[in-house]
């Protein structure tokens, strides 16, 4: 199931779905009395119909669909419209109803000083709706109970949404610290190789060299002179010692830390975008601010790809080239109009400099966002 089914079908939204047809049941199955301004003419069932099929449609757009949130605030303002132009046709009581809709969906897209004069903005066209249009007898108590549904309805909403939003930040903060502690392992266990194979090297290897010189000293005696023994012993100590320093070039050859496992940590909370991970087995970095850098790259990218872009998948492949690392990464996003560079980015860079690199970052002709980084390698 995609994620935009799993969005259309989760219990806030069928619970919209849900008031919207008994909306829609009264408003065209049930009697009700039009405006006095229609002079006791019913609206044509097709228009209203028509009216309410639209609200639906941009209620599905607005809560449904992965859209920049300047056009949801204007598809909330569609539905806004729509309500009253309903309220304005059709003296039906659960009309009102499609303005708690309409509220629940803005707690995700103002800010609450501009929420709070939507709210009571609306709820003064509501009075005088309920005063001029529908002429009521007592105005204020419905434009009260209105309010108090609302209010209720829009704080639900609102933790609701900071539930999820804290939810969110503490699976990043999760994934942020499990990279972490992937990169502090591979960092810890880079250390252990290196302090083995200079024990070895000075060590072991000192030692063995020392005692091919006295097994030498040995078979210059003459006393000794032709002793198998002796002759075997030297031999085994000549192949022990090629066989450490053989050791400790391999240690040192796999010099660097390996990243793939903090990069997998890092991507595991985020339901999107789809990371398409590829990490060469030779892309290793040099030191542990390399690799900060690299996860800190790759974490940004996730981060716009998931905000910015409306990514479903990120590409991020990361490979070694000569004496570089060469990380690309590419979401498949939609977004439109020319790339402003903000903070995250600018942090990007300043990281990647510091360590020797560099960034590119451009725009896809499909409207995805293309990063491509550099860096000093470990060396081989």
């Amino acid at each position: 199931m995609s994620t935009t089914t799993r969005t259309l079908l989760s219990p806030l939204n069928f619970a919209g779905y849900l008031a919207w047809a008994g909306i829609g049941w009264e408003l065209l199955f049930s009697r009700w009395d039009p405006p006095d301004w229609l002079a006791g003419r019913e609206p044509p069932t097709p228009l209203l119909a028509a009216l309410l099929l639209a609200f639906l449609a941009m209620f599905m757009l607005t809560t449904g669909t992965e859209r920049p949130n300047a056009h949801k605030r204007a598809l909330v303002l569609a539905q806004a419209v729509i309500a009253f132009a309903l309220m304005a046709m059709a003296r039906s009581s659960t009309l009102p109803i499609l303005l708690l809709l309409v509220l629940v969906q803005a707690v995700h897209l103002w800010s609450t000083r501009a929420l709070v004069v939507g709210f009571v903005l609306g709820n003064v066209l509501a009075y005088g709706v309920y005063q001029y249009v529908w002429d009521l007898n007592s105005p204020w108590v419905s434009t009260l109970m209105q309010m108090s549904f609302q209010g209720f309805a829009a704080l639900t909403a609102w933790f609701a949404f900071r539930a999820e939003a804290t939810r969110d930040e503490l699976a990043a903060v999760n994934a942020d610290l499990r990279a972490t502690r992937e990169l502090l392992a591979e960092s810890s266990r880079e250390s252990e190789r290196l302090r083995l194979s200079r024990e070895l090297h000075d060590v072991a290897g000192h030692k063995l060299t020392a005692l091919k010189l006295n097994l030498g000293a040995l078979q210059r005696d003459p006393r000794h002179v032709g002793d198998a023994q002796v002759a075997l012993c030297a031999r085994l100590a000549d192949e022990l010692l090629a066989d450490i320093r053989g050791v400790v070039e391999q240690m040192r050859h796999d010099d660097g830390l390996e990243l793939g496992p903090a990069l997998a940590a890092l991507a595991a909370p985020f339901p999107r975008p789809a990371l398409q991970l590829q990490v060469d087995a030779d892309a290793r970095a040099g030191s542990l601010a390399q690799a900060e850098a690299v996860l800190r790259t790759v974490q940004e990218g996730l981060v716009n790809a998931a905000r910015h872009s409306q990514a479903q998948t990120l590409w991020v492949v990361l490979r070694r080239d000569g004496g570089e690392l060469r990380l690309d990464i590419r979401d498949d996003g939609r977004a439109g109009g020319a790339l402003q560079p903000g903070n995250g980015l600018r942090g990007m860079r300043e990281r990647l400099e510091g360590v020797g690199g560099g960034l590119d970052v451009r725009r896809t002709d499909t409207g995805g966002v293309h990063l491509r980084a550099w860096l000093p390698a470990a060396a081989a």
